[in-house]
This record gives structure tokens, sequence and C-alpha cells, in this order.
């Protein structure tokens, strides 16, 4: 059949590296093109609909609206800018004929612009590239756009590729034209959306073909239970009529769609039906997964399934063992643990799930350790109760040498702060690549490093900088094993006995380290309740009293005074916590904790500690 094309439509992805405006240029489009009424509560971010979105201020999943500009209906894909949500992006890229491309016209391209990129030349797509952010102080619009060129040419790019418009944006206060070093942006974004009806071509798909539609995503609503998304490639696809769902094992099942819903604004219409090149949201697929086809049931002709990269980190995640399991959550045995985890890998490309000897521990396997946290902090708010192990990076053996994933990235940091940095680098067996003048004080790092050797990188970084150092990283592919890395500085500290912190103990303690709780709060033997400043582990009590006595002394009254404490979130507790030791998480606590909790089971096993620690010492 002769291919048509869909005149009335577009599909457009927003891709970035995270921070540089995609989020905030999908608001400025929505409101000037009149999604938002004029009794519309406005809501910044507004595709950011998670709570963990939200706090973070990051896109964790991608999300799709619809416009109508010059009466063609626009669709938007707003995509991760993270490298460990990388998966998002390039299940977004399938349903889309071209991307907008944003760059911050001050920082250039970084490593999440190179990764997104190199998907959409994969993929043959089409670009407009945005500068954003031209107001700055501190915008370099023509050096950035070299740099751009630049990283087109090292992608080995066709031709029609580097032909792209370039257009300057405010996407803060909606504004944007076409070209570079021109007069500041004009007063709306018609340039840019203009932009993307002459660029981006119009989908390809004969209405009158046999129906394949491919699924790039999952939703769930309360009423219609389990939704497909995704892009109808060829034919139409009507409510009510059945379709032949294609599974990944090549089984084709009949199934009769209860509600067909069409994308528009940033909800959802019930249709009666839609044409190839449109996106659509069905529901009455109970066992429908990411990848799937639905096909003509006369002509149940399966689509190629969607490939992302294979994942470079793991973790186990274990039943809550604990003395204190079962207090705080909801969801405590292995089969809650595991219904949820089959059920995330359902809805995300990029995490695998393998069994472990125990049936109580599943391997989690995904791109980073900030996806690995987001799942675990989604899982403890929705009640659930976990012991999740510190990440390692997953090997291959490439002929006969064992090779490890090595990652790319830059650090902005203050330039009295380069050196400790470079330091810092290569005690992790990193490699500094080059140094560059950035904004005025500042310097930017480039750096190649093994993945385990970033692990805990971030919240060192911050603390050797003050908390002035930003940075960014992106898997960069394999090398040869580097050797060992330095371990943890210092060693656990580790209750030796079941009760409530007291502050008389603690004050004592924190002469030898950093400590993890606070008076009054409940520890157990084997808890790890902070970080020793010396080498090993060591045992400690933590719940002794002060006794009591007749005798008045000035050092019997002095107050105490106790430096605050280290709490501990998701992603800095799996960072410090060792092999022979695991996170307990649960609604309302994150704690760390020895795998063996007894001492004389971890002599045993050849993990015994350095000695034990008196409250009061000589």
């Amino acid at each position: 059949m002769v291919p048509v094309e869909v005149a009335a439509i577009r599909n457009v992805a927003l891709v970035a590296h995270v921070d540089h405006g995609k989020t905030t240029l999908v608001d400025a489009i929505l409101r000037q093109t009149g999604v938002f009424g004029p009794r519309h509560e406005f809501v910044e971010r507004v595709l950011d609909s998670t709570d963990q979105e939200r706090e973070r201020g990051i896109t964790i999943l991608a999300k799709a609206a619809s416009v109508i500009w010059r009466g063609v209906k626009v669709n938007l894909v707003d995509t991760p800018g993270h490298a460990d949500f990388g998966g998002e992006v390039e299940r977004a890229l399938a349903m889309v004929d071209g991307v907008l491309l944003l760059v911050d016209a001050a920082e250039g391209p970084l490593p999440q612009t190179r990764y997104v990129l190199s998907k959409v030349v994969a993929g043959d797509l089409p670009a407009v590239v945005v500068l954003n952010k031209v107001d700055r102080s501190d915008a370099r619009s023509a050096e950035v756009l070299d740099e751009i060129y630049q990283l087109f040419l090292d992608l080995e790019v066709s031709d029609h590729h580097i032909e792209f418009p370039v257009i300057s944006a405010v996407a803060r206060d909606g504004r944007a034209t076409e070209g570079v070093g021109l007069p500041p942006p004009g007063a709306d974004l018609a340039p840019l959306l203009d932009a993307v009806l002459r660029t981006v071509p119009a989908p390809i798909g004969d209405p009158g073909a046999p129906l394949q539609a491919l699924v790039t995503n999952l939703d769930a609503s309360e009423y219609l239970g389990r939704l497909a998304v995704g892009r109808i490639v060829r034919g139409t696809l009507r409510a009510a009529r059945p379709v032949t769902l294609v599974h990944a094992t090549g089984a084709a099942v009949a199934r009769r769609p209860t509600r067909l819903l069409a994308i528009e604004g940033l909800g959802r219409k019930e249709v009666d039906e839609l044409a190839a090149g449109d996106l659509f949201v069905l529901a009455g697929f109970p066992d429908v997964q990411i990848g799937d086809t639905l096909a003509d049931p006369a002509d149940p002709d399966p689509l190629e399934r969607l490939t992302v990269d294979e994942p470079v980190l793991r973790m186990t995640f274990g039943v809550n063992t604990s003395p204190l399991a079962g207090k705080e959550g909801r969801f405590l045995t292995s089969r809650h643990l595991r219904n949820r985890l089959e059920r995330e890998v359902m809805g995300n490309v990029a995490i695998r799930l393998e069994d472990t000897d125990s049936p109580d521990v599943i391997q989690v396997a995904g791109r980073g350790d900030l996806q690995l946290a987001v799942l675990i902090e989604s899982m403890r708010r929705e009640g659930y109760e976990m012991e999740v192990s510190r990440p390692e990076v997953l090997t291959r053996r490439i002929g006969d040498v064992r090779h490890e994933p090595v990652e790319e990235g830059v650090v902005d940091v203050p330039d009295d702060h380069v050196g400790t940095v470079s330091q810092a680098l290569a005690s992790r067996r990193g490699t500094v690549l080059d140094v560059r003048t950035g904004n005025p004080g500042r310097s930017i790092v480039r750096f190649e490093a093994p993945a385990r050797g970033l692990l805990g990188f971030r919240s060192q970084l911050l603390t050797l900088t003050r908390g002035t150092a930003v940075l960014h990283t992106r898997h960069r592919g394999w090398a040869p094993w580097m050797g060992e890395l330095p371990q943890r500085r210092g060693g656990a500290m580790v209750a030796d006995r079941p009760g409530s912190a007291t502050g008389y103990a603690l004050d004592k303690l924190q002469l030898r380290g950093e400590l993890f709780v606070v008076p009054g709060e409940p520890v157990y033997e084997g808890m790890v309740v902070g970080e020793s400043s010396r080498p090993g582990d060591m045992v400690v009590n933590v719940t002794r009293e002060k006794q009591k006595t007749n005798i008045r002394t000035h050092a019997s009254d002095e107050a105490i005074k106790l430096a605050p404490a280290r709490r501990l979130t998701i992603e800095s507790a799996i960072e410090v916590i060792a092999d022979d030791e695991l996170v307990e998480i649960t609604p309302s606590s994150i704690r760390a904790r020895k795998r063996l909790l007894r001492e004389p089971d971890r002599r045993r096993s050849g993990g015994g500690t350095s000695g034990s620690a008196p409250s009061d010492p000589p």
C-alpha cells in the first residue's frame, strides 16, 4: 500500500540535559496555545506530576500533551534529562518524528545532551535546536552553537541531520526568535512552533491499511484499569473493534478494547477512532506490556520491539529481617515485594529482575543509583518495608578480558577546588580529560571514571567543595577492569544491644566519628549508628545512661552538647554502607545495619570488628 502523509499531526519530543528547561518550555507552549483557559489555574512544571518529580526538580517519566498550532495537532512528549532515566527517552523517541533539542546557552552541551542526540541520530529524526536561557549574563550562544555542530560531527551524522534550524529562546518568559546573535527573543514562541511545523515531518501511515500500533508506555486508571499508551503506525484503531495483541514471545491473543482515548491538551478525551500517526490510550488489555503490537486480526503483523541500553548497576531487594520489622509498613512479605517489582518491570523497560539463592531476596538491575533510589522511595511511600544492598556494577567478558562500565562526566566547580576534585577523581581510578574556563570564577572539569568509582562520589564532591560543585555523568561504554578501589575511610559504629539511644552515650561517642542517630531513637544489636573516624568497625553501647549518685560536681552538671546527626537518605545510605551491610527501608525510617546482626556471627564469618568501645573513653 502507498504510505499517506497525515498532514494535520506532528509528533515531537523535547530532549536535553537535566535542568536545561524542557518542562519549563512545555509550560510556556501550553499557556500560549490556549490549553490553559482564562479560568484555569496555572501550575508550573505541570507535566512533572509525581511527588518525587516536584521534590527533586527533575523529570522521571516521559509524558505527553497536545496543542493545536495553525490548525495542526502537535503532540509534545516531555522526556527526562538525567542519564539514569534513559529508558524513558528511548521509549519516547519511538513515538515521535522529530525532536526539540534544548541546550543551555551558557552551559552548552553536557553528557546527557550527547546521549540523547546519539539516540536521535540513530532513529534518523530531524531536530530543531533551541538555545535556551539566552538572557543569562554569561550566555555564549555563538560558541555553544559551534559546540553543538561539533557534537553532530562527532556522531558522524548525515548532511540532512546537520541542517537544523536554530531558535534562541527564554523559556521562562515564553519568548523565542529564529537565529543566533539577533535582537532579544520576541514576544512569544511563534517562531519556535513554526519551525516545528516546517522541520518535523508529518507522520507517514495509511489509515486504510491493516492496523499496526506500538505500545510504548503503560498507565493505570482507578476506573479503567491498565492502560496501553502508544502510537498508531498504520491503519485505524477503533473503540470496541477486536484487535490482536502480539506479545514478545510471538503469542497472539484476541482482545476487544473497552475505551479508546486521544491525548488532548493535558488530558485525555474518549473518541470512537484514531488514525495512523496519532498517539492513543487504550483500556481493556490487562496483560499488555511495553513493546507489544496491536494488529489487525486478519493480518497480525508485529512491529519491531523497543530496544534499550542494558543496565550497568544492580542491588538486592529483600524482606526486612531487622528486629524492628513490621512496625511501620503495610507490605512486608516476599510475595508483596516480588509482585511490586514485577509491576515495575512491566512499565519500566530499563529495569531487570533476577532470582537469587534466597526466595526472600530479588536482584534488581538498572541504569544507575538514582534510578534505583527513585524506585525504593516510591515503594517506601506506598507502604513497603525492605532491606537493600550496596549497589555493584555489572561486568562482562569481552574476549578473555573482564570489562566494566565507564562513565564520562563533567564537574562545574569553583576554580580554587579544581585540584581537590582532580585528586578525588584520581583516588577513584578517574582520569581528567581536560579543564576549561566556565562561568566567572568557575571551571569545567571533564573526566572518565569506572562507574563503581563514582558510587558515593556525588556526596564526597559536595563535602569537598562545600556544596558548590555540580556533577553530570553519562554511560560511555566498557573498558578493561581498572583494579581495586579504596574502601570507606572509616569503619562503622555498630550498636551492641537493643534499646533507645541516650544523649549521654552519644555525647561520648561523637568524639570518635559521625553519628547517624539522635537521643530517643530506637536501636538494635547490629545496627550501624555512625561512621568511625578510624578504619575497622567499632562495637558501641549507645543506650548507656548516666549513673545517678549523691555526689554533685561541676563536671557532672555540664550540659550535653551534641553535634547534629547525619540523617541518612536513601541515596546517602546506599553510598555509605559496606559490602557486609544493608539498608533497612520502612515508610518512616532509613537505617543501616550489618548483614549479620550478632557480633559472634560476624567474627566467625571473618567480618569481625576492630574492638569494642565503651561509652566513656578513658
